[in-house]
């Protein structure tokens, strides 16, 4: 097999292309030829030591891949070899193979390709836990989503608009606004790229509230962090609801005075705690995306390809914030 190895901290250009042995799947694992690995903003931080998983070194970014069973270890019920899955896997994706824990398997329907499927379960599933779970939004309410031409910003687009919310999306330049609205936005707003200016971060907050309609935001689903959720919680309307999902921009800090004056919630969302804490709403959450994917709803936006051995490449533009929607390694 071959995988991309991180052997020390650092960025992309520190994993090395590797051969080694398939490895022999342990008791109640499956071993998974990969056949597409998904890129998400986390693979860049797990290869600096700046994620909360620390795998001992050496280790393969990659956190979900697709592919299908290849073999079976002791005591695994209910998949077989040959099955096409995909898997959520936290590390150990840029490979042409990966052992993995039955539980974390999911089969996946004929009509799915690989390349979709392993885009399906990280961005969409943190997007519709966000959405249902914590935001609880409902028909009618209005949805700021920051970064929304990224990963889980475009998915979270297409599940406000299945769930009859308002879409508005936040990006950086005309082109991500452009993709946006392909998606289905209602509204764009372009904010600046240097938002430490207090004047920018008022000009922002007048743009969600026009683009709201006067009264402010009801939902804000913010993947970026740093200076850029202030403005937004701002932007609440009474009782509105703030998702913390990531921090690319950095860690914000909020005046929590503002949560008093608008009665308004700041809540976690940790989609990977949840799906090991609650796996049963996990697993309903899963059923809901495999139907809004059968029903057209939902389609992962795939705009760059990359072979294994190019897997810096594809970090790196991650990283430069230039990805629309999804990127993903052709492991074949």
């Amino acid at each position: 097999m071959k995988a991309m190895l991180s052997h020390e901290p650092g960025g992309p250009e520190t994993l090395k292309l590797t051969e080694m042995e398939a490895p022999a799947p342990s008791k109640k694992q499956v071993r998974i030829r990969i056949r597409a690995a998904g890129l998400n903003f986390p693979d860049t931080l797990i290869i600096k030591d700046m994620y909360q998983m620390k795998p001992p070194r050496p280790f393969a970014p990659g956190g979900e891949v697709a592919g299908e069973i290849e073999a079976l270890g002791e005591g695994v019920e209910g998949l077989e070899i040959g099955d096409r899955v995909l898997a959520m896997a936290g590390f150990g994706g840029f490979a042409t193979h990966l052992c993995i824990d039955a539980a974390r398997v999911m089969k996946i329907p004929d009509a799915m390709p690989y390349d979709e499927a392993s885009c399906l379960v990280l961005t969409y599933g943190t997007s519709h836990h966000a959405l249902k779970n914590r935001a609880e939004i409902k028909a009618g309410e209005s949805l700021l989503i920051l970064g929304a031409a990224g990963g889980v910003g475009a998915a979270a687009i297409e599940l406000g608009k299945a769930a009859g919310a308002r879409v508005i999306a936040a990006v950086s330049s005309e082109e991500k606004a452009q993709f946006c609205r392909d998606l289905g936005a209602d509204e764009t707003i372009i904010y600046a790229r240097d938002m430490d200016d207090r004047d920018a971060q008022k000009a922002f907050s007048a743009q969600i509230k026009e683009a709201a309609g006067g009264d402010g935001v009801d939902v804000v689903y913010d993947a970026v962090g740093g200076a850029y959720a202030e403005p937004a919680v701002r932007a609440l309307a009474w009782k509105g609801r703030f998702l913390v999902v990531g921090f690319p921009a950095g860690i914000p800090k909020i005046p929590l005075n503002l949560t008093l004056l608008k009665g308004c919630q700041i809540v976690g969302v940790f989609w990977g705690a949840h799906t090991l804490r609650e796996p049963a709403m996990h697993a309903e959450n899963m059923a809901d995306l495999f139907r809004m994917y059968k029903d057209g709803q939902i389609k992962p936006r795939i705009s760059a390809r990359f072979p294994l051995e190019k897997a810096a490449d594809a970090l790196n533009l991650m990283m430069d914030r230039k990805v629309l929607g999804k990127v993903v390694l052709d492991v074949d």
